[in-house]
């Protein structure tokens, strides 16, 4: 029986159809469109997850929601494919960038597109939290300096984790080619397979 993944336009979900392409995986896609006035998920949802959010998976009688939830349910699935190197190091670092990409990076980011969206103050506001973003800029940046994944010598789940994030920093948020590593790890994920199979079957995806 496929996973049946639960997937909004632009949103998050956009990386379990990745993880599941990369993971070879048997799933299907129920599609769900924004509010085209607030953007906000349909209410629909609700009847998959009380919470109304995406992404929401089902397999079998078990559904999960939440992006890490679901990117950990998914390695265990596939007996530890995608999961960290079998070293301390490594597992500890896996840890921190699974967590990482939504509870540090992804809030600040959040914060900037909301703003954005408040006339006058909103704008002013938006210079205070830039600078928020700028310095978890740098440190990605850093801790891409001489490595192409964010984890061991291959591709991760901390690397699927990361993509949404900085995938919206580079569509408002500053992220350009002042930051070389950071643009060749988003080229190097775009670049894959998987991921190009991904988008066909998720839909338009406003920040591949």
């Amino acid at each position: 029986m496929p996973i049946i993944v639960h997937h909004l336009e632009n949103s998050r979900s956009q990386r379990i159809l990745w993880m599941l392409e990369e993971l070879e995986l048997p799933y299907e896609v129920k599609r769900y469109e924004r509010n085209p006035r607030t953007m906000l998920a349909p209410p629909e949802l609700k009847q998959v997850h009380p919470l109304g959010k995406s992404p929401v998976i089902q397999d079998g009688d078990t559904v999960v929601a939440e992006t890490g939830a679901i990117v950990e349910y998914l390695v265990e699935k596939a007996d530890g494919r995608l999961g960290p190197p079998p070293h301390r190091d490594a597992i500890l670092r896996y840890r921190f960038y699974l967590h990482y990409a939504e509870g540090s990076l992804m809030p600040p980011l959040l914060v900037k597109l909301v703003l954005g969206r408040v006339p006058v103050f909103g704008k002013a506001a938006q210079k205070r939290i830039q600078p928020m973003i700028d310095n978890h800029l740098g440190f990605v940046e850093r801790e891409l300096a001489g490595r192409d994944w964010f984890v061991g010598d291959g591709l991760t789940a901390a690397d699927i984790m990361m993509s949404f994030p900085l995938e919206a920093a580079r569509q408002r948020a500053g992220l350009d080619a002042s930051r070389p590593n950071t643009i060749a790890w988003l080229d190097r994920i775009h670049a894959r397979p998987a991921y190009a199979r991904a988008l066909e079957r998720g839909g338009p995806y406003a920040y591949a």
